[in-house]
């Protein structure tokens, strides 16, 4: 498992602010995982269906935390590249 990068992060969600970078970074996720948790959310939304039980560790983590910048407006419709 390869250590995740602020250049990981953006290549996977578009640009996102330092901090944001630093805590899914902090998670331990690697840039596979990062991408399985932007589909879950892409996924979640699509359907309806948010907070779908995921068992709790750090994909679960970052799911959580992109799940509530979405909610927010902060990814989609509001321009960034998640979807």
């Amino acid at each position: 498992m390869s250590e995740l990068s602020e250049d990981d992060v953006t290549a996977v969600l578009g640009p996102v602010s330092d901090a944001l970078a630093a805590e899914i970074i902090g998670t331990g996720i690697n840039k596979e995982e990062l991408q399985a948790a932007r589909d879950r959310v892409l996924k979640d939304h699509k359907e309806h269906n948010p907070g779908a039980h995921l068992e709790p560790g750090r994909f679960a983590r970052v799911v959580d935390i992109l799940s509530s910048l979405r909610e927010r407006g902060l990814f989609g419709e509001a321009g960034s590249t998640l979807e």
